[in-house]
């Protein structure tokens, strides 16, 4: 608990701060609140920074976007035929454009971001990854919305959607109908799901030294 409380508090003097107010005439759940959003806004940054690299997705076990289950198994049919490679190709573009999604993803989740209202800062402040599970509760359908149609530019930019129509003309995948639309929706969510991690990622390095953390908000505010 002690250490919970030093973090809500660390986050309403980053704002005090910010605004070289003295900390003592700003309203605690206020300054809180603002704390909380700076966190998330460096925390997005953070993690679409990271996630951009071209190659990330791909590269981190942890959120590689693979072919959906049926796609992924009738796929596997395929190993010995002449097109045995266009699952894989698949595969890595997928996680290409979500890296391009990425890249111009960041002025959508600072948006988010500014018009958020924080109400438990302290219940926040008390839950792992308690600010980025906030905002994904709060905002995650209208992130999401925005975020599909550049999966989508991206998907057709690398080629995924020419790739499906050829590894759809095969027999066994023939059969599952995956249209560029059930693509596109299986990317989107996977892209959320790397973003939102690499978010409480970022988060979590708060948690562990918020004082510490506090000196790099505040330098990129400068």
């Amino acid at each position: 608990m002690r250490h919970n409380v030093t973090l809500a508090i660390t986050l309403g003097l980053a704002f005090a701060t910010s605004l070289s107010i003295s900390p003592p005439v700003i309203a605690p759940a206020a300054a809180q609140s603002s704390g909380i959003n700076n966190l998330l806004a460096g925390a997005s940054d953070n993690a679409l920074d990271k996630l951009a690299e071209p190659g990330a997705f791909f590269a981190d076990k942890a959120i590689r976007i693979l072919l959906p289950g049926p796609l992924e198994k009738a796929s596997s049919l395929l190993k010995f035929t002449s097109k045995s490679g266009l699952s894989k190709d698949l595969t890595k573009s997928m996680n290409d454009a979500a890296s391009l999604a990425a890249k111009e993803a960041k002025p959508i989740f600072r948006e988010a971001i500014d018009g958020l209202s924080v109400t438990d800062s302290l219940g926040i402040a008390g839950q792992k990854n308690g600010a980025t599970n906030y905002l994904r509760e709060s905002s995650g359908d209208s992130l999401r919305e925005k975020i599909r149609p550049l999966v989508v530019k991206a998907m057709g930019d690398v080629g995924a959607f020419d790739q499906l129509g050829k590894l759809s003309s095969a027999g066994p995948v023939a059969k599952l109908g995956i249209s560029n639309d059930n693509l596109s929706d299986h990317v989107t969510e996977k892209t959320m799901d790397g973003i939102f991690k690499y978010m409480a990622d970022e988060e979590s390095k708060v948690r562990k030294n918020p004082l510490k953390s506090l000196g790099g908000l505040l330098s990129k505010k400068k």
